[in-house]
């Protein structure tokens, strides 16, 4: 699993200057960024890489008809895409998260080079009607990844992705869980399933997945999706309260967002984290994330330090 290389003080200081100028002048994209590397990791089925960090969509998507904040959703996509981000998750769970992200895409003309991960969510044999229905909102030939959304009636779905997999109508297949439940039958699909993708909550106070199904996603050669990073903005919150320690600055983090995604990023089993946001600035901030160094084992046992102290 490769890890791009180490910058230098110099290199960090130069594109801190790139970065903040373009910030200001509403342009950034990738290129402001160089000559820090986007951080990627490999799939494990098949070698593709994507960046270690992507967008989510829960909550912060779901703005029904509202023609403003679709546009400002598109916004957030677009300095996502303009800094080097590609995948983006969403849920028929998620409200119109949907419909606000093929809105996005649509606007942007990204619809063919986005990396596409959604799930099926839904009682019964149904699956290929809903994964339709959400194609459509989308307006994408097709997904990168399907996943079975906190494992809801995977014995349904999960041969229909298989399938679909096999007829190349679909790349990934993948299950998701959060908030720590159905660890076991996680880990016991991801033993006995032939799985691209897991999905599941880890951060740097939820911590308990380090004990099995990490190790187990790396033994097994399944991709880690992480979601609720920051619980739901609470883990910023409480940073807020307390200063970034200075020695942050020698992972390149400027901000708590920043520290707690390359925490999570930094574990060898995870391939992407996917913070969710409606604000322009904070996946800014969040796709920071993807560049620069992360931390070596010593640092995160100093950021798990750090963070219980406060």
């Amino acid at each position: 699993m490769r890890t791009s290389r180490l910058i230098t003080r110099r290199e960090a200081l130069k594109s801190l200057a790139a970065f903040s100028t373009a910030t200001l002048l509403g342009r950034l994209d990738a290129a402001d960024l160089q000559p820090n590397p986007l951080l990627t990791r490999r799939i494990p089925s098949s070698g593709e890489e994507i960046p270690v960090i992507g967008l989510g969509s829960w909550i912060t998507f779901n703005v029904g008809d509202d023609p403003e904040a679709r546009d400002e959703c598109a916004e957030v996509m677009r300095r996502f895409f303009g800094m080097g981000g590609r995948l983006i998750d969403s849920s028929p769970m998620y409200g119109s998260s949907q419909a606000v992200i093929g809105h996005g895409l649509a606007k942007l003309g990204r619809t063919r080079d986005v990396f596409s991960a959604e799930k099926v969510w839904i009682s019964g044999r149904d699956g290929a009607v809903q994964i339709e229905a959400t194609r459509r909102r989308w307006g994408v030939p097709g997904f990168d990844l399907l996943q079975v959304h906190n494992l809801e009636d995977w014995e349904a779905h999960l041969p229909l992705l298989f399938e679909m997999k096999a007829a190349k109508k679909l790349r990934y297949v993948g299950i998701t869980t959060s908030h720590g439940r159905r660890t076991a039958d996680t880990e016991r699909l991801m033993r006995t399933q032939p799985l691209d993708f897991v999905q599941v909550t880890y951060n740097v106070r939820d911590r308990e997945l380090e004990q099995r199904l990490l190790p187990l996603a790396q033994e097994r050669g399944i991709a880690v999706i992480i979601n609720r990073p920051f619980r739901e903005g609470a883990l910023i919150r409480e940073g807020a309260r307390h200063p970034l320690p200075a020695w942050a600055g020698e992972i390149d983090c400027a901000n708590w967002a920043q520290f707690l995604l390359k925490f999570i990023v930094s574990h060898p089993a995870v391939t992407c984290a996917i913070p969710a946001t409606s604000n322009p600035a904070h996946v800014i901030e969040n796709m920071g994330a993807a560049y620069g160094r992360l931390p070596d084992g010593a640092m995160r046992r100093r950021m798990i330090a750090y963070v219980g102290s406060l």
